[in-house]
């Protein structure tokens, strides 16, 4: 299977629950965020932040996730021999001089 045909796949097969999961996870917070009685000074801004979290997760597991996915297996790209070439040349210049 070719990697974007795969990317998709995956991220497709994994939309329902993680949308599942934060909206369950976001609408237990919502009274909290909208309290305005005893102790709301403290729960408001502690949901609001909550919320955000599971907002700004949601699209980076979404989004973020598979374009890193593709940027680090892309075609063309070999970035184990990259960190190996620049170790050597770390080695080659802490090396002394024989």
């Amino acid at each position: 299977m070719e990697l974007d045909k795969a990317i998709r796949q995956g991220a497709l097969t994994r939309l329902r629950p993680v949308l599942m999961t934060a909206l369950v996870a976001s609408l237990g917070f919502v009274p909290m965020a909208l309290n305005v009685g005893a102790g709301a000074e403290v729960q408001r801004p502690l949901a609001t932040v909550v919320i955000g979290g599971i907002i700004s997760s949601t699209a980076l597991t979404l989004l973020v996730l598979p374009a890193l996915y593709r940027i680090a297996h892309g075609e063309g790209v070999d970035y184990y021999r990259m960190v190996r070439e620049r170790i050597a040349k770390a080695r080659t210049r802490i090396s002394p001089a024989e």
